[in-house]
Parts: C-alpha cells; sequence; structure tokens
C-alpha cells in the first residue's frame, strides 16, 4: 500500500531550509531596525516583533516540514513531567556550578570583565513597566519557542538519527545562539551566560525524546523560568526564592528517578526505545536509520 502524504519523509533540504529562515527571522531584530530605520514600525512594537521572530519560523515549518514532528505534542505527560522537571533540575544545577567555574577564572584573569554583568538585561529592562504581563506572557513564548526549537528543529531527527543527543547539542547550541542580545550587551562576559540556556535547550529536548515528543511540559518549563526572571521585576526575593525552587525540586525528582532501576535506558538510541513511538510509527529492523538523511 503506498504511504499517505503524512508518513513520507520530508526532504533535509526542506528541512534545513526552515532553519535558516528562523535563524535569519530571530537574528533580523538584532539588525534590520537600525539599517532600515522603515523598519522599525514592524519591528518596534510587540505584535509585529512577535510575527517577525515567531510567526515567520512557524509558518515557514509548516509549510516546508509539516506538522508531523508535532503530532505527539500531548503524549505521556507523567512521564513528560517527571523528565521535565528532573532533567531541566540537574542541568541547571550543572549549568551554575559551570557559571561559578568560569566566574573564578575571570576573577583570577581579569576581574573588570565580571563589571559587565552589572549592565542592565534588555529582556527585563523592557519588561520594567508591565512585569505582571511578561510573567504571563512567559509562557506563551515558552510555547512558541518550544514548538520551534524543540517540536520541529530537534523533533524533526527523532525518527531520522540512530541517536540523538547530537542532534540535541547542536540544536540546543542553536537555540542558545539566537539569544544574541546577551553577547550584545555583556560582551566577554557573555560565556557566563549561554551554559545556562544551552543545558536548558538540552533539558527540553531530552524530556521530549524520552516522552516520545510531548511538547506541553517543556513550553511550561520553559515559561515557568522565564517568569520567575520577570518576577524578580515584583519582588526580587520571591523571583530569586521561585527560580531556585524550581531548580532544586526539579533536580531532587531527577536524582530520584535516573536512579530508578525500573527506568528505561535514557541514552539507547531511539530506533531501540520502542516506547518512544506511537503506533504506526514503529520501525522494523529493516527501517532502522544509519544516520540522517
Amino acid at each position: 500500500m503506498e504511504s499517505s502524504a503524512r508518513d513520507r519523509p520530508v526532504p533535509v533540504y526542506r528541512y534545513g531550509l526552515g532553519v535558516v529562515i528562523t535563524v535569519v527571522a530571530i537574528l533580523s531584530q538584532y539588525f534590520v531596525p537600525q539599517n532600515i530605520p522603515a523598519a522599525l514600525a514592524l519591528y518596534d512594537n510587540l505584535p509585529g516583533d512577535l510575527f517577525v521572530v515567531y510567526g515567520i519560523p512557524v509558518i515557514a515549518f509548516a509549510v516546508l516540514v509539516g506538522a508531523g514532528p508535532l503530532r505527539n505534542w500531548k503524549r505521556r505527560m507523567e512521564l513528560a513531567t517527571i523528565e521535565g522537571l528532573g532533567w531541566y533540575g540537574v542541568l541547571s544545577l550543572l549549568a551554575l556550578v559551570i557559571v561559578i567555574a568560569l566566574a573564578i577564572v575571570y576573577e583570577v584573569v581579569d576581574p573588570s570583565v565580571l563589571q559587565q554583568l552589572n549592565k542592565p538585561n534588555p529582556a527585563l529592562t523592557q519588561a520594567a513597566s508591565n512585569p505582571w504581563f511578561w510573567v504571563g506572557f512567559s509562557f506563551v513564548v515558552g510555547a512558541f519557542e518550544e514548538t520551534i526549537f524543540r517540536g520541529w528543529i530537534f523533533g524533526f531527527w527523532r525518527n531520522r538519527s540512530a541517536n540523538w543527543i547530537a542532534p540535541a547539542l547542536w540544536t540546543s547550541a542553536l537555540f542558545a545562539g539566537v539569544h544574541l542580545y546577551y553577547g550584545q550587551t555583556y560582551g566577554t562576559a557573555a560565556p557566563l551566560i549561554f551554559p545556562s540556556l544551552f543545558l536548558a535547550g538540552f533539558a527540553f529536548a531530552a524530556t521530549y525524546q524520552a516522552s516520545g515528543g510531548n511538547l506541553v511540559i517543556v513550553a511550561l518549563l520553559h515559561g515557568a523560568n522565564d517568569a520567575t526572571a520577570f518576577l524578580t521585576l515584583v519582588n526580587l526575593d520571591a523571583g530569586l526564592a521561585a527560580h531556585y525552587l524550581l531548580i532544586l525540586g526539579g533536580a531532587v525528582v531527577g536524582l530520584v528517578w535516573f536512579l530508578n532501576e525500573k527506568r528505561g535506558p535514557m541514552f539507547a538510541p531511539a530506533w531501540a526505545r520502542p516506547e518512544a513511538y506511537t503506533d504506526g510509527e514503529r520501525m522494523s529492523s529493516t527501517q532502522i536509520p544509519s544516520g540522517p538523511s
């Protein structure tokens, strides 16, 4: 029987074009308004900026790749919750350790670099006039970013790659890299920011992989992470407490879960973990991929 259009593999070049369009759309906010004054009418308001940064990538991937990588967006909610909290908590603690180590290196080599961290965070500066709006809106942003980065950019490889680690690594690096405003703001101190972004992206990718494609939990975790930052504008102590309680709570869940002997082998190849597929998606031995096609 001829396979349906939905199940036909999408050519990699179409996926690649979607990634390029996404990166250009996101990064355009950093150079287009500065070089094309007429573009300010589009970029200098929330609906226009959202359309460029999130709308264009969503349209591009919907047309070029389709909804296949998103089809399991609410699958295995309980497993996704446990995996999500665990990965987020443990890798966020790892990020803190890395940041502290880097800060010590800076302190020894050039302490003046750390002074750059005193510059205002651009995202928090923009939100200062209406912080509660941004606390809530963080979950909308989280949903868009997870749909794009974990759903399409990472999720495209779920049934194509014999090992999910490599796609998780480079897509997480891409996720961190498009947050260009940190580099513009903090300069040589920016390496203190990007480990947290990269490891958060990897945690969300691992959760997507373990649950077989769940996007709800990673979107909520992403939104909660951002919301705690905006909450510091309302009450600094409350925002910091919420942020670190989320990390510590997740780390406890993660340590208990990762040490559970009944838990499946997280680092097994995708094709060797049949629970990652829905009925009809399961691969036969003749369909085991040897790598990205």
